[in-house]
């Protein structure tokens, strides 16, 4: 099977023809070769459009997988459509199904079903049993079945004995703990970032300080957990404690200063953090209730220098479906999250004003989720696997309809720029090829 991609701009600083624009042959799911001007073998399949340009196949590392238990606001293979749809190849879930992703049965259930999907689905599994935050799950075992990481995923650790022993615990299996910094006795009740705004509309607060105040905890009880070890030993190794979808500026620092003391930290931003604040809900949207909420101005330029500054080191689209009745609500009893796996490109590329080069966006689609993750790395090269997405920087598209049947998307109806026009992607001895 062959497939000939004509006049691609690489973008992929790892590869020997990044930034140039080439032919790329693709047979039996391997790059065959690179140049220009390439012969097209008999009866291969041919993309060639204006202003193409490819990169490793992109991840996210943050999304709420609904099945099972909710398979009526989005399946795994809604979510997996979707997912290539926005340009993911990988994803990875987190363990709030029902029931909780706690054990290998469940585990198992998920890889199963994600066995053939146009996007790969990797489960991250819960550190306490139902997720609520009080027994163990037997991390080890979830990690020899195939979880990816391990986290409490909406629910934010509470208890700091909690992760202090998870911490301890996940050491010696290279194990990634993922944590939403949270202080829920502070946030009990919020609605939207406490401001001006929220004060102005009547409606409880969730302080940032929620936030900055469990950082500070978290690193202290990282910096614990690494005493006698040198800095540079730990700066060297994979990180061992993420924060998910940070959103205040003080957040940013913290976890600036962290990394600069050498500790083996990183984190995320989710791609709507980016584009909208508090002032946007004014006119009370609940497609824009979102956990964390959108905050100042102030603090989305942070947002968006710690992702340019490597602070950040991935993007992820935190994709929270639901359906009609979730969210055609009253404000403050709609559920909190949107649907934004299939716009995370075109969402930051919009709004992006030339803060940020697009090599930097791409490696935050990429090699940033990867490495977080310990995925195995991707390169545009000769040789290696296809596992690509293929997209436009130039064009404008109006987001019209959702491949997912989850459509609380703050999007819609909106023109934004910037389109993914497929993935390619490796499954066994085939290939997903874009449309």
């Amino acid at each position: 099977m062959h497939l000939l991609i004509r006049s691609a701009r690489v973008v992929d600083t790892t590869s020997a023809k990044h930034d140039q624009v080439v032919d790329l042959l693709i047979e039996n799911g391997l790059i065959r070769e690179m140049g220009t001007d390439l012969t097209v073998p008999d009866g291969a399949q041919i993309i060639d459009v204006p202003n193409l340009h490819v990169s490793a196949g992109w991840v996210d590392g943050r999304a709420a997988a609904n099945d099972p238990g909710h398979e009526h606001r989005e399946t795994l293979t809604d979510l997996a459509s979707a997912a290539a749809a926005g340009g993911f190849t990988d994803v990875a879930l987190l363990p709030n199904t029902s029931p909780v992703i706690d054990a290998k049965d469940t585990l198992g259930y998920v890889r199963r079903m994600a066995e053939g999907q146009p996007a790969r689905l990797h489960p991250m599994a819960a550190i306490t049993k139902g997720a609520k935050g009080v027994d163990f799950t037997d991390m080890i075992d979830l990690h020899r079945a195939g979880a990816v990481a391990f986290t409490d995923g909406d629910h934010p650790l509470q208890n700091p004995d909690l992760l202090l022993k998870t911490l301890q615990y996940l050491r010696p299996m290279n194990g990634l703990l993922v944590n939403r910094a949270e202080e829920e006795l502070i946030t009990q009740f919020g609605q939207m970032h406490e401001g001006v705004q929220s004060t102005l509309l009547g409606l409880k607060g969730l302080p940032a300080m929620a936030e900055v105040m469990m950082i500070e905890r978290d690193l202290r009880l990282l910096a614990y957990v690494l005493e006698g070890q040198s800095t540079a030993d730990a700066a060297s190794t994979a990180p061992v404690l993420h924060f998910a979808c940070l959103s205040s500026a003080e957040s940013v620092d913290l976890v600036r200063q962290a990394k600069a003391r050498g500790l083996p930290v990183s984190c995320d931003v989710a791609a709507h953090q980016l584009v909208f604040t508090d002032a946007d809900l004014a006119g009370f949207d609940t497609y824009l209730k979102v956990n964390p909420p959108f905050r100042s101005q102030a603090d989305v330029d942070a947002l968006w220098t710690g992702l340019a500054d490597g602070t950040i080191d991935m993007l992820v689209s935190d994709h929270h479906p639901h359906d009609e009745e979730s969210k055609n609500l009253e404000f403050d009893v709609a559920e909190f999250g949107i649907s934004s796996i299939e716009t995370v490109f075109s969402a930051v590329l919009t709004s992006n004003n030339d803060r940020l080069p697009l090599t930097t966006l791409i490696d935050r689609l990429t090699f940033g989720p990867r490495r977080v993750l310990r995925l195995p790395p991707v390169s545009v090269a000769e040789g290696n696997p296809a596992i690509l997405t293929l997209f436009d920087t130039t064009a404008n598209w109006p987001v019209e309809r959702l491949v997912t049947p989850a459509k609380n998307s703050p999007f819609l109806g909106k023109t934004l720029t910037g389109k993914v026009l497929g993935t390619v992607l490796l499954m066994g001895a085939t290939l997903r090829l874009p449309s």
